[in-house]
């Protein structure tokens, strides 16, 4: 018998950061394009000088333990919930629909695509409205910027994907994390600019936590990951500074982008969200000047643009 599964889970999925497609199209070299597909912040946290040992032995457990303490202050975590660190947001929402027996789910679109393809890949249903055994919230939502209350939020089974939520964390819905059947995600990448360290958190229920923490195993997180997570939780100083920059540099891409004729229609301090007349030929008037955005295989309209690097504004403006 054919698995579908299998299919739906080897699909390949609409993702920002496909700067290779780019390449291929329109020419250049990766080091000559600017990537504003992803809603990663320009600026990244300082990595520190790593050691030998950093590269040479197995991640410690100390260093683990470290880590989740800090993110515990960090994000200000109930004592009732259970911290887990894992390597990149996307292996766990990979794993999330494991957690439950596969039946109904309520995914509101538009949204990060990742979640439905991993509960279609668990077999799961995937419903927009309605009652389901699971939820999933983007909170912040990709890429509307959509924030959610918690009398949204009742399945037996909610995740709260909070990746975008640094910019915001006076919104944060981390108190959440102490009620049972809950998931809160954490993304270190975004914020905090490296995404390739590849290091997120899962934050709730300590009888799903556990049950992650065993799917995972040992060992699953770097040790540069664990230092560097360490020191940038623990540095409240550069998170500060960072919104304020990432705020100002928001609202400047957006008195730049809407002088060009768009108009806003939401996103995030990472991120923003355009309708324009036709974001196809918008992309396309980017990329001949080796500038990447996002469009939407759902939307002729919508456009997003993440932020520039401080040398890249004024070839943002004149490709516009």
């Amino acid at each position: 018998m054919h698995d579908l599964s299998l299919d739906l889970a080897t699909q390949p999925r609409d993702h920002g950061g496909n700067l290779s497609a780019a390449i291929a199209e329109f020419g250049g070299s990766r080091s000559g394009w600017m990537d504003l597909s992803t809603g990663i912040n320009p600026h990244p946290y300082p990595l520190p000088e790593f050691t030998a040992g950093d590269w040479g032995a197995l991640p410690d457990a100390d260093a683990l333990a470290e880590v989740e303490r800090a993110a515990r202050r960090f994000w200000n975590i109930p004592d009732q919930a259970a911290v887990l660190a894992a390597p990149g947001a996307s292996a766990l929402i990979a794993a999330l629909p494991a957690l439950a027996e596969p039946r109904w789910v309520q995914i509101t679109k538009p949204t990060y695509n990742e979640h439905a393809a991993a509960f279609e890949a668990r077999g799961w249903i995937v419903r927009v409205h309605g009652p389901a055994e699971a939820q999933v919230a983007v909170h912040p939502n990709n890429p509307d910027g959509r924030l959610w209350s918690e009398e949204d939020l009742s399945a037996p089974l909610t995740i709260i994907d909070e990746s975008f939520c640094d910019v915001c964390p006076d919104q944060s819905l981390i108190r959440l994390a102490a009620r049972p059947g809950t998931v809160v995600l954490k993304s270190f990448g975004k914020f905090w600019g490296l995404a390739g360290l590849r290091l997120g958190f899962a934050i709730g229920d300590p009888r799903l936590i556990a049950q992650l923490a065993t799917w995972q195993g040992p060992w699953a997180v770097s040790g540069p990951a664990l230092r560097t997570g360490a020191l940038a939780l623990r540095d409240h100083d550069w998170a500060e500074a960072t919104r304020t920059r990432l705020r100002q540099d928001a609202a400047r891409l957006d008195e730049l982008v809407l002088a060009k004729g768009a108009s806003l229609a939401g996103g995030t301090d990472l991120f923003r969200l355009y309708t324009v007349d036709d974001a196809a030929a918008w992309q396309r008037r980017l990329a001949r000047a080796h500038i990447w955005s996002r469009i939407f295989p759902y939307s002729k309209t919508y456009l997003r643009l993440g932020l520039p690097h401080a040398e890249g504004w004024d070839r943002l403006e004149a490709a516009l």
